[in-house]
């Protein structure tokens, strides 16, 4: 016979069986049975109470991003489950594990319209891996492991538990937690066929000028040292996407940086112009590829992804494989030759030196006397010697940040890639340090990014949290004010922002801070932050008219890039690359 306990004791007890110690959270009325349990296991699981639901889950995002752990997320029912939702859509879109465990009324009460009663199974099963209502005790320990098997195997995902509030209070026979490791509709790791790897492999060997665009999913599977191998091995060149771009150190011989609307010219460049192309962990978004129709046209491709319904979806791929990209490319390296690639290679460099003359230098070393945002995120990276874990709300600041930045860690990027979440990064950043507090964790926002969140500053006083805060202030919106400047005639709609004192709201929640107006401000700023035990937040006034480039215009060809609002990128003739 086992112990009787109530539903809401289940959950926690099955909590901690799946390891867990940190969860995110918000109590309410239909979760009060679980937080009430949680109090007696705080010295096991330690609950960070957010100020708003949404910081929740995006800490809870920021924590399992740098982790490679499962987020959890316990909130209340109605508003609470419904301030889920757009932390739910970003971990969908950048596969993200999570368990968010919501309250629900009463199984009796349920299409009642009873107080704070909302639909969460209807709302939240498009943007979610599974999502389940719990309406008796008996069966919280069963979703539980389903829901942390679901959502952390295969392409990972956020899963939803809706808990009614009944199945909290009943009492049930406690005999121990089972961890599920198999569902039988459920093939979250298929096998790769030997012909497909052959094929792949036959390709690669044959090719002239190979490239490798690596994605998230780098990341998740854990392959950054399988993609390095195939690299040097066949001596090919690397991109990534913005979501991958720690996969491979910034310091590696091959790695070219970024590629996409914002990336290096000399990535687009490639990708227009390779023989083949490796597609690793990444599902050919619409912010890689541009005009899909003439997206790299020369080119083999080889997909390779975890997630099946990726394969062909976007880009007719030559050879797809569904697999992992860990236990693929270590299944694949033995079928391939070693390489050189020389000339192919060298071809980067004349586009990499067009980039640093015509951006890279007026940009980390501007001249007129005004501070530029890569030039503060140039400071930042060196002053943490390119060891610390990057963390971007969304927009100029962090396009910006994710070309200036160096990685020589993995997990080291943490941003909102799919849904381009504003508000994201400072919850993230809190999320991040809670999950790798040996690790400096440097959060590059912008005036209007932060303010939608900026409640989260209560919980980096309440718990400590050593957030160093760049706020890269130009009082606007500045990427949407980028877009009407380069293509709405400079009519800047709703995009300028009166705003408070940064400095003061930071020092009222306990966080020293400094206004940082000048170049010449700026080393002695970076360096007092980045020395300073505990959090601090810089508030840098960068130049309001700075845009971004390189820039690919929204659906355009990849090799139609912007250097500057005057001039664009001239194109060599594809016989300068047929003879490499």
């Amino acid at each position: 016979m086992g112990q009787t306990i109530s539903g809401a004791e289940a959950l926690i007890l099955s909590l901690i069986a799946e390891g867990v110690d940190t969860t995110f959270g918000y109590p309410g009325g239909a979760i009060i049975p679980v937080f009430d349990v949680l109090y007696d296991y705080r010295d096991k699981i330690h609950n960070i109470l957010a100020r708003h639901e949404q910081g929740a889950i995006h800490s809870a995002q920021g924590f399992a991003r740098v982790s490679g752990r499962t987020g959890v997320v316990i909130a209340t029912s109605g508003p609470a489950a419904t301030n889920l939702i757009t932390g739910l859509g970003d971990a969908k879109m950048d596969s993200t594990p999570l368990v968010v465990i919501s309250g629900q009324v009463g199984a009796a009460a349920l299409g009642s319209d009873a107080f704070q009663e909302t639909d969460v199974l209807g709302i939240t099963q498009p943007l979610s891996k599974w999502s389940y209502q719990i309406r008796n005790a008996e069966d919280i320990p069963w979703a539980v492991a389903r829901a942390f098997y679901i959502a952390n195997n295969g392409r990972p995902g956020p899963v939803v538990l809706d808990l009614a509030k009944n199945a909290q209070n009943q009492k049930i026979e406690w005999t121990g937690y089972r961890q599920c490791n198999y569902i039988r509709s459920y093939n979250p790791y298929p096998d790769v066929p030997k012909k497909l790897l052959l094929e792949a492999a036959d390709i690669i060997n044959d090719a002239k000028r190979p490239f490798i665009l690596a994605g998230n999913g780098v990341t998740i599977s854990g392959a950054e040292k399988d993609l390095a191998a195939l690299a040097e091995k066949a001596d090919i060149p690397v991109a990534t996407t913005l979501l991958g771009l720690s996969c491979i150190s910034s310091n590696h011989r091959l790695n070219k940086g970024m590629i996409g609307m914002h990336g290096n010219v000399a990535c687009n460049i490639a990708t227009t112009n390779c023989d083949v192309l490796i597609a690793i962990g990444m599902r050919f978004s619409d912010r890689v590829t541009g005009d899909i129709a003439r997206f790299a046209p020369q080119a083999k491709v080889i997909h390779i992804d975890i997630d099946k319904s990726e394969i062909d979806k976007t880009i007719p791929a030559t050879v797809g494989i569904n697999g992992d990209a860990r236990t693929t490319l270590q299944q694949l390296l033995p079928f391939i030759r070693t390489a050189h690639h020389d000339d192919w290679i060298r071809s980067f460099d004349d586009d990499w030196e067009l980039e640093r003359e015509k951006i890279i230098n007026k940009e980390i070393n501007p001249d007129d006397g005004v501070i530029t945002m890569g030039q503060v995120v140039n400071k930042v990276t060196e002053a943490t010697g390119n060891q610390a874990v990057l963390v971007t709300d969304v927009g100029q600041n962090q396009m910006q940040a994710a070309r200036y930045f160096r990685y020589t860690r993995p997990r080291s990027i943490i941003t909102s890639g799919g849904q381009g979440t504003m508000g994201f990064g400072l919850p993230a950043a809190i999320g991040a340090k809670i999950a790798a507090p040996d690790r400096t964790v440097c959060l590059f926002a912008g005036d209007g990014g932060l303010q939608m969140t900026i409640e989260e500053l209560g919980v980096i006083l309440q718990y400590n949290v050593d957030v160093k805060i760049i706020l890269l202030n130009n009082n606007f919106l500045g990427m949407v004010r980028q877009w009407q400047e380069l293509f709405y005639n400079e009519r800047y709609s709703e995009t300028p922002l009166v705003n408070p004192n940064f400095v003061m709201i930071a020092n009222a929640y306990g966080i020293p801070a400094e206004n940082v107006e000048t170049p010449d401000q700026l080393d002695e700023a970076v360096e007092r932050m980045v020395k300073h035990d505990g959090a601090y937040l810089l508030n840098v006034n960068i130049n309001p008219s700075e845009l971004v480039y390189p820039m690919v215009p929204s659906g355009s060809v990849l090799d139609n890039i912007l250097l500057s609002k005057t001039e664009k990128y001239i194109k060599k003739q594809k016989t300068d690359y047929d003879k490499l």
